[in-house]
């Protein structure tokens, strides 16, 4: 465990180090921030001097007065001293102040522009990456990366870094102040420094790893919060409100102790400091009140160290924040850059070049699939041909790997052994995004996205006309419902498209892909959500489009696939059996077995019990 959490704090140190060079991307910013830093600091470092020229002024003043030799002359000396260490303390106060703003504005400046950069870096990298990653990855957890990891980061590289260079600025110019004022008196001040450092260095390398795990318990309960809001109406609709607030409510309280758990190291770590720091101010109290006495440091000298000495201890205490946030940064960047880094497992080769355009022809030659590239095999020995126009129907139980076949030919996932053909062209070797682009897909679950009717089917082309988008929807059957409603194509979709109904969403799903005028359609039990009456304006209408085009649909009910060009019966990942509805019905007992179920169904909804029971007896005779 030990060894875990050495090399995780040298990951997280080393991502920090990685973070810091975002910064370089706005060289002028930091550089205006990091110079206003240093002048501050001048200032902010002139003033004891300018104190100690008022205290001395005034003390030469008073004793020039006892000894009763002062005139008018000296007291104009005196007063002129002052007026001036006056004028420069306010002086110094301005510039410091005008600096100070200038530095925290730009300081603030610059972490958003970095945040803003990782953000985008980010979510590019979450949208490029492939679908076997997001198998593997909660949405909740991706979205705290996003946000609350990037924003920790944004902290202390906009106030932790910053922080740490005028704590390192302040605490060296002051101890060559203490220096050049009292070398003795310095030292006694020197030995609690080490002190300070050693246990920040404690604290840092214990902390590190507790805000490591605050962030993954963050990210845990954040995925409860997002699948229950995802999910609501399942909740809902099985009275499991008290069950998903117990579990979140678990989460929270895993939070909570580990973040408690944190606060209580802070607890231990700043009375110690505070302490270590007025022991020193009180052996300084105790040998400066000695010199003083033996009147070998002036009033003046010993306000000045004083100060000084504030600029000392003040920098120490910040440590403490700094190495909070530092810690903080560190472990989210760790978690920021597991994503950045993560392997891609389907890019373009280096130099692929784009896809002509398609003919159609699809050819799978003995395709095997694993996921994750272990474990049984989800598809063995997979092969089929479509010529171009042909339609070829997939069908086969749960789990026999029909949604596989369709993910394999855009190339969501790459093929463990054998190939995707399209035109003669390994999908391996061509550019993605060309290929994706010329095959239109309507998948089994549908996703539309927050915007007007309009915007979803327009999703794929944004240029399209409004006749071209009103075509795809009358095509898909839509065009007379969307222009039932007041607002027509501009009427709004809720999230996820949650204002309209399953067969509505499907539809526009499917205008949606339409509207691409694909040479390959991929339909993934498209009709699921819709009644029968839809079923058939939806099926009439892909039985004129599919014409010219090369089709892979996915049915659940043989009615849809009557006049497929080929179809594949797939059980356990193999093709148990292929070949047209007739052949079929002779050849595959797999498919006459789905046939005649669904014959028993279609006759327990359309007939009456008399007549629902004669049917059954005569297909139980054939």
């Amino acid at each position: 465990m030990q060894q875990n959490d050495g090399r995780g704090r040298r990951s997280g140190l080393r991502n920090l180090g990685r973070a810091m060079r975002f910064l370089f991307h706005h060289r002028r910013i930091a550089l205006i921030a990091t110079v206003s830093l240093f002048l501050s600091i001048g200032a902010q470092l002139a003033v004891p001097q300018m104190v100690q020229n008022i205290l001395d002024a005034v003390a030469n003043g008073l004793m020039l007065q006892q000894a009763g030799g002062a005139d008018a002359a000296a007291q104009a000396a005196v007063m002129q001293a002052m007026i001036w260490s006056f004028v420069l303390i306010l002086a110094f106060a301005v510039a410091r102040g005008a600096f100070a703003f200038t530095q925290a504005f730009m300081a603030e400046t610059l972490s958003q522009n970095v945040a803003f950069d990782f953000r985008n870096e980010l979510f590019a990298k979450i949208q490029r990456l492939s679908f076997s990653y997001h198998d593997r990855n909660r949405t909740g957890q991706l979205m705290v990366r996003a946000t609350d990891d990037v924003e920790k980061l944004r902290l202390f590289l906009g106030q932790g870094l910053l922080l740490a260079l005028q704590a390192f600025v302040l605490l060296t110019g002051a101890l060559v102040m203490l220096l050049l004022t009292n070398v003795r008196l310095t030292m006694v001040v020197l030995p609690i420094l080490p002190i300070a450092l050693v246990l920040f260095m404690i604290f840092g390398a214990v902390t590190q790893p507790l805000f490591g795990k605050i962030q993954a318990k963050l990210s845990a309960m954040n995925t409860v919060l997002q699948e229950s809001v995802a999910g609501i109406r399942v909740i809902k609709a099985f009275a499991q409100e008290p069950k998903q607030s117990a579990k979140f409510r678990a989460r929270a309280d895993d939070l909570m102790r580990q973040q408690i758990m944190v606060s209580g190291v802070f607890s231990f770590l700043f009375p110690v400091i505070f302490l270590i720091a007025n022991l020193g101010q009180a052996a300084v109290l105790y040998y400066g009140g000695r010199q003083i006495i033996a009147e070998t440091l002036t009033v003046g000298e010993w306000q000045k160290f004083s100060l000084y000495l504030i600029f000392v201890f003040f920098p120490i205490g910040q440590l403490g924040f700094i190495i909070s946030q530092m810690s903080q940064a560190s472990a989210s960047a760790d978690r920021i850059f597991e994503i950045l880094d993560a392997h891609n497992e389907v890019v373009d080769k280096p130099g692929a070049p784009p896809i002509p355009s398609l003919q159609g022809r699809v050819e799978f030659r003995n395709v095997t699939f694993r996921y994750f590239h272990s474990g049984e095999p989800v598809l063995s020995d997979i092969s089929f041909t479509a010529e171009p126009g042909q339609m070829v129907a997939l069908l086969g139980a749960t789990g026999s790997g029909k949604s596989t076949v369709i993910n394999l030919l855009p190339r969501f996932y790459d093929v463990s052994e054998g190939q995707v053909l399209i035109d003669g062209h390994d999908v391996r070797d061509v550019q993605l995004e060309s290929l994706r682009r010329q095959i239109g897909i309507v998948l089994q679950e549908t996703n539309l996205f927050s915007g007007t009717i309009r915007d979803n089917i327009a999703y794929g082309r944004p240029d399209a006309s409004e006749e071209e988008i009103v075509a795809a929807a009358k095509a898909a059957a839509a065009h007379d419902f969307i222009m039932s409603f007041p607002a027509g194509y501009d009427t709004p979709v809720g999230e996820r498209g949650t204002t309209l109904s399953g067969g509505q969403k499907q539809r526009i799903a499917i205008a949606r892909a339409l509207l691409l005028n694909p040479r390959i359609l991929i339909l993934d039990d498209s009709t699921s959500s819709v009644d029968v009456t839809t079923e058939a304006l939806i099926q009439e209408a892909l039985d004129r489009l599919m014409l010219g085009r090369t089709s892979v649909v996915i049915a659940q009910r043989i009615s849809t696939v009557l006049h497929a060009d080929q179809i594949l019966v797939l059980d356990g990942g193999r093709v148990a059996a292929r070949g047209r509805h007739r052949e079929l019905l002779e050849s595959s007992p797999i498919y006459a077995e789905i046939y005649r179920s669904q014959l028993v169904e279609d006759a327990a909804e359309h007939l009456d019990d008399t007549t629902y029971e004669a049917a059954h007896a005569v297909i139980a005779e054939n």
